[in-house]
């Protein structure tokens, strides 16, 4: 079987799209993916056994919402044209379109005429996700023009994967039948994340953070935390590895609290190589807001942390409170800087505390893998395009 991927992200880094792309070819399927370029990333590559096509180059300095459409534009217009040119020759069965944006999906308008089967997988609620980027309340008429997005999107598609069991109830209530809806989280892969012996650890006590460098994401509070702190904890290095329009900011954050010699800014990695360098953390921090957007927004670097046998300290969001507990992370209070620097405080004094949580948190994210789960994606992909 021939499967395309289409993802407005990098593949390498993007470990959703790469899970499913290795995986089908894993089992033998013919498997492209459309994604986006780095400066000095070849056009053309294979990976692990897939295709990778890298259509366009971005960086993530987007200084507004005409900026950051026209880029998807851009994107939507340049796969459609490759899309339908592979499929003339290769015909496509499935073609499997991550959002955001939505209406990425209609780039393979032309391939489902010809019978190709379309999957929308939703990552990031759009509506909420750019009323958080864009300060955009729920009644303005941009929040609506989005919603009115997701549901023809959803119309357009065959089926719709959604990334996370609180935001499936709520496209369900407003854009798709729950028939035609699986809930898929982000599982990680234990073939990349999985417990290493580190070895002995350097003098330094890290934390760290990889991932995007958005405002939801929080990393202006662990910083500040951080700051609180600093003089209890000398040997503390806070390493945040990852880009994105909140980048300056926070390197000017880190400037005026004088913590250069603390807080480290590292470019993003590849998947594989950001398993690694999170293998060596003390502690993962995963410091989000808790938003109409951050607050129901699964981060994948949970369940990744807890496959290395890192402990985390995580805000306490609606959305982590609905998968987690006490016993396998260390919350603390969204947006509160001093419970944040209390919870560091804690797991930097007391190890026994590090291991138990670590040592929950394997265990829970070890029957929460990709393993043992992908076995749902390929009995849809079967469904839909009526393979055993």
């Amino acid at each position: 079987m021939r499967v395309c991927m289409v993802a407005y992200s990098f593949y390498e880094s993007d470990n959703r799209v790469m899970r499913y792309a290795e995986a089908l070819a894993q089992r033998g399927d013919q498997v492209d993916a459309i994604a986006l370029r780095r400066k000095g990333d070849k056009k053309k590559e294979i990976l692990n056994g897939v295709t990778v096509y890298r259509i366009q180059e971005r960086e993530l300095n987007e200084t507004g919402k005409l900026d950051y459409l026209l880029r998807l534009l851009k994107f939507l217009f340049s796969s459609a044209w490759l899309l339908t040119k592979n499929h003339l020759t290769k015909r496509y069965a499935l073609i499997h379109v991550h959002s955001v944006p939505d209406f990425e999906v209609f780039s393979a308008i032309i391939p489902k005429i010809l019978g190709a089967k379309v999957i929308l997988d939703v990552h990031d609620i759009v509506p909420e996700f750019f009323a958080s980027k864009f300060s955009s309340g729920k009644k303005t008429w941009f929040f609506k023009a989005l919603q009115a997005v997701e549901k023809y999107s959803a119309a357009f598609s065959d089926h719709v994967i959604i990334s996370n069991h609180l935001w499936e109830k709520k496209i369900t209530e407003r854009s798709v039948s729950p028939e035609k809806c699986t809930t898929i989280i982000n599982f990680p892969d234990q073939k990349i994340f999985y417990k290493r012996e580190t070895g002995s650890r350097d003098k330094h006590f890290t934390i760290m953070y990889p991932g995007t460098l958005n405002w939801h994401q929080g990393l202006d509070i662990a910083i500040r935390a951080v700051a609180k702190i600093r003089n209890s904890i000398p040997e503390l290095r806070f390493f945040i590895f990852g880009d994105g329009p909140s980048r300056i900011e926070l390197m000017e954050l880190v400037r005026q609290l004088g913590l250069e010699d603390t807080v480290v800014f590292r470019s993003p990695l590849p998947l594989r190589e950001i398993a690694e360098q999170m293998a060596h953390a003390d502690v993962g921090i995963i410091p989000k807001r808790n938003d109409s957007f951050g607050g129901e927004a699964f981060s994948t670097k949970t369940l990744e942390f807890m496959s290395l046998g890192v402990p985390i300290i995580l805000s306490k969001t609606r959305i982590d409170s609905h998968y987690f507990d006490d016993s396998m992370v260390k919350f603390f209070e969204p947006e509160n800087e001093d419970d944040l620097a209390d919870a560091i405080l804690l797991l930097a004094k007391d190890k026994a505390t590090r291991d138990r949580l670590a040592e929950n948190g394997l265990r829970y994210a070890r029957a929460n893998s990709w393993d043992e789960n992908k076995q749902i994606y390929f009995n849809l992909v079967s469904s839909l395009t009526m393979l055993s």
